[in-house]
């Protein structure tokens, strides 16, 4: 039998044949429970239970071992004891089988014992090409082939039915948690796994995998950890190329890690920040309730992206317009006013309405359902809106009014087949279907509705800006030894990151003819490898102005370091020009240990010290993300001109952030940290300039 290549996951999702060692007769226990979802689930292909005390299990024939079944099962579930597991991955290699699911626990997740033995089996099946999924998971399955590798309980009342949805989960009970609220809510599910400790098969692959599948419109993940941060970013960067919405609960919102004390960007990047930038770098939806990765994957599920955030508004409540006004305005989407004319053919239908946007059209609608089906075309047809939401309470559920309204809507918005509309109602199962069936995502919360629609306005914006990460030349790597300021700026300055025109002297007489040359007032600041916070121990003198002071100043800075740091290494003292007036802000880069370089952005002074008003990016990336990062910033005012102020250049800024990207990628075995701290932005025109630079190597490089 033909077998796909040992780096596939068709083998696990799309299996025609299974095998299950440990099957038991009992269809309620674990070891049974996925012999009978596959006789339920209609499972088209040989299932072959493995039981060595039994003739038959649940019907069918069973086989004393492995290797007494007549072909190689496409997959293999282990529903044996953790101790008898290391048996049966060698009996699957003996087989030839390709892929395995391993159910039972206590591995990695009980202990070093635990551990050992997992290794042991990893490393087995890896050197037998064997994929193994597990252990400790809930299994996978794809109820296009009625194919259930899993005992989860979730399938005992109902089977999923296919549909546009893929669900990966590190957790086996989440998985199946949110595999039953897809079913309820009326959402298919093409393919469902778990991962559990992932000694092979691990959730990179999974979404990896799921990104290139045509037949997956919309992709919903649990995770609590990443352990392939490369595969991890490069598989959503596919699902972002091939325009797939993943919506991911990542857990674990940890504290800052412990890290080097001498950089001010690490002390900021703990590792949720950094998972916070990698989905905000690829468009991902950051799920923090299970309702709301329900509900946007339920918005997805139906394939119609608002192509911009102009949100149109109709109800039959004054009250509702107010609140959903309010939910779009929180969750940046535009309640527009209608255009004039268009107001005006609206008052004409109903002279009691309020026309704008909201438009309320009050009870008067529900007299004439007619008048509410011109109210929508109108709004959709003249209204210039990307998408639209309907509050009418419950009137869809009422004996008398529920068919004609639901034909109003309907009418309404039938030459609209591309505009996404959203109805806020109460209603029961069967009447909610109905106008799903019809077309209309339903929520009985209007805030919950916008919180969607708003996603989905920026899944289309993150597939539109997909690109290709740009390249990176490779770099000379740094020997592992501290560089002083100066050294630092000499390296950044050939990556093309602009300080001020800076002289390094080494005695008074230097200093002197230095601030001549440059013109006063000068900055004077100690220079060494082994004082990297200089303004601790009095190392940074300003707004000298004249030779003598100038001259002076070498001796105070000599004098200071020698008191304070007698064991530090110093170079000499660097000579600068006062630097024109600008909006100070800082850039960053710090390596996370899974990411790797990760560059940080933010306004200086309180609005860093205070407010952490910061954001990150995985580096490298190009100029439309830099000036995302920049909008990205609660002071983001500020660059603008404020009080009088100049427009700040902020093109020069974005320029800066990717060069500085691009340094850190081709550096990112040999930088731990990078300090820009502060960069002053000058007005338009006229460019930005590095202050201070700080470059930590990192150790044993």
């Amino acid at each position: 039998m033909k077998h796909v290549a040992p780096n596939s996951l068709d083998s696990l999702f799309r299996p025609q044949s299974v095998a299950i060692l440990g099957a038991s007769d009992d269809g309620n226990r674990i070891s049974g429970r996925p012999v009978r979802y596959l006789l339920e689930g209609g499972f088209k292909g040989p299932i072959y239970p493995v039981n060595p005390n039994r003739e038959t299990v649940q019907g069918l024939k069973a086989y004393p071992s492995l290797a007494a079944v007549p072909e190689v099962p496409d997959i293999v579930l282990i529903a044996v004891p953790a101790g008898l597991t290391e048996l049966a991955v060698s009996e699957c290699i003996e087989k030839g089988v390709r892929g395995a699911v391993i159910f039972s626990a206590g591995y990695a997740e009980s202990g070093e014992e635990g551990l050992a033995i997992q290794e042991r089996i990893s490393t087995i099946a890896r050197a037998g090409g064997l994929r193994l999924l597990g252990p400790n998971c809930l299994g996978i399955f794809n109820p296009q082939i009625g194919f259930y590798g899993t005992f989860t309980q979730s399938l005992d009342k109902e089977m999923p039915k296919p549909g546009p949805l893929g669900i990966i989960s590190q957790s086996g009970a989440y998985g199946s948690h949110i595999a039953y609220l897809a079913r309820r809510r009326g959402i298919g599910i093409n393919y469902w796994i778990t991962t559990g400790n992932e000694a092979d098969v691990d959730i990179a692959e999974c979404l990896e995998w799921m990104a290139a599948q045509p037949d997956i419109k919309v992709i919903m993940a649990y995770v609590e950890g990443v352990r392939d941060g490369a595969r991890f970013r490069a598989a959503l960067e596919l699902a972002q190329r091939n325009r797939k919405p993943i919506i991911m609960m990542k857990v674990g919102r940890s504290e800052v890690g412990a890290k080097a004390a001498s950089s001010h960007t690490a002390s900021l990047a703990g590792s949720d920040a950094i998972y916070d930038a990698l989905f905000r770098q690829y468009g991902v939806h950051r799920a923090t309730t299970t309702e709301e990765q329900i509900d946007v994957a339920y918005a997805c599920a139906r394939g119609i992206f608002p192509q911009g955030n102009k949100l149109g508004v109709v109800t039959l409540s004054g009250g509702a317009g107010v609140l959903i006004s309010d939910a779009a305005e929180r969750h940046g989407l535009d309640v527009a006013p209608m255009p004039l004319a268009a107001q005006k053919k609206l008052k004409e239908l109903l002279p009691f309405a309020s026309v704008e946007n909201p438009v309320d059209t009050t009870a008067q609608a529900l007299n004439d359902m007619n008048l509410l089906a011109k109210n929508l075309e109108v709004i959709l047809d003249e209204g210039g809106y990307d998408a639209l939401i309907g509050f009418f309470s419950t009137v869809p559920n009422t004996r008398t009014l529920s068919g004609p309204l639901k034909k109003a809507i309907a009418d309404g918005c039938s030459r609209f087949p591309d505009r996404l509309i959203a109805l806020s109602m109460v209603g029961d199962d069967d009447v909610v279907r109905s106008y799903e069936e019809s077309g209309f995502l339903v929520f009985e919360d209007s805030d919950r509705a916008i919180l969607a629609l708003s996603a989905l306005t920026r899944f289309i914006q993150a597939f539109d800006r997909a690109a290709v990460a740009p390249f990176v030349a490779v770099a000379e790597p740094l020997t592992g030894e501290a560089l002083s300021e100066h050294a630092a700026k000499a390296l950044l300055g050939k990556a093309g990151i602009p300080f001020l025109g800076e002289r390094l002297v080494t005695d008074a007489e230097e200093a002197a003819a230095a601030a001549e040359a440059i013109g006063y007032p000068v900055v004077m600041k100690i220079v060494s490898p082994d004082i990297e916070h200089k303004t601790e121990i009095g190392g940074v003198l300003i707004g000298l102005a004249d030779r003598a002071a100038a001259a002076e100043g070498f001796a105070t800075l000599m004098e200071r370091a020698a008191r304070r740091r007698p064991d530090a290494m110093i170079e000499g003292v660097l000579v600068a020009p006062m630097a024109k007036k600008g909006v100070e802000t800082i850039i960053g880069v710090s390596s996370d240990p899974v990411f790797g370089p990760a560059v940080m952005f933010g306004l200086g002074g309180v609005h860093v010290e205070v407010l952490k008003d910061v954001t990150f990016r995985l580096a490298p990336f190009g100029r439309e993300e830099a000036l995302r990062m920049i909008d990205e910033i609660r002071g983001r005012s500020l660059l603008s001109g404020v009080r009088g102020a100049l427009p700040s250049d902020v093109e020069a800024l974005a320029d800066v952030l990717v060069r500085i990207s691009h340094f850190a990628a081709a550096h990112s075995e040999d930088v731990e940290t990078i300090d820009l701290n502060p960069v002053l932005v000058l007005p338009k025109g006229e460019g930005v300039v590095a202050l201070d630079a700080l470059v930590v190597p990192r150790r044993g490089t």
